[in-house]
């Protein structure tokens, strides 16, 4: 079982560490998104372009590639262990992708993916709570963390103690990837939903 582990890992980390919100604004002639905004390469800063289908297809390509190293693990590998540890791995690889020195997004969209292929009501319910703060408060980093918060809790109701163990990994680390949001939540400076950012 153990060169199963080390196959779903690569392949999770492989199919995460692929930076598409930095490949579609390029082809969008929009330059390197790491200059805009926030300087990171997901769905939010990509929206901070002005381009909401740009951002929309970040998000969709951001998420889809966590499910689909769950599945592709689950379905070539077979058992849930695999299933976890590709996601696991397609978040790291999307959060710390080794092609962009280890530097890439935060990782929202990607735990979105992964948690519906692990177990889909999860995935539905962090959208859920991320979609109510969102429109309540128009603050991207607010409304993941809360999602990010609540997501261990579901894993447990839905998938057992394994998926609970590995969602709260991932939480704490989307966590850990918003420390710089969360003190401008505090200090009241975080941009909201939909503004412009300026140059990082």
């Amino acid at each position: 079982m153990t060169i199963y582990w080390i196959i779903a890992a690569i392949i999770g980390y492989v199919l995460g560490s692929i930076p598409f919100g930095l490949l579609i604004t390029r082809q969008a002639g929009l330059g390197d998104i790491r200059a805009i905004g926030s300087g990171n390469i997901g769905a939010t800063n990509v929206l901070r372009t002005g381009r909401r289908e740009l951002a929309a297809a970040t998000l969709m390509l951001d998420a889809s590639k966590g499910a689909a190293a769950v599945l592709l693990a689950r379905y070539f590998l077979g058992g849930e262990t695999v299933a976890l540890i590709a996601g696991v791995a397609a978040f790291l690889g999307h959060c710390y992708p080794v092609w962009l020195k280890f530097k890439g997004g935060k990782g929202v969209a990607t735990y979105i993916g992964v948690l519906l292929a692990w177990a889909w009501l999860v995935g539905l319910i962090f959208c859920a709570v991320w979609l109510v703060i969102a429109f309540a408060r128009r603050l991207s980093s607010l409304a993941a963390l809360t999602a990010a918060a609540t997501a261990p809790i579901f894993a447990y109701i839905f998938g057992g103690l394994d998926m609970a163990v590995a969602a709260a990994l991932l939480s704490l680390l989307l966590i850990f990837n918003h420390r710089a949001n969360m003190q401008r939540l505090w200090t009241g400076t975080e941009p909201k939903i939909g503004n412009r950012g300026k140059s990082a």
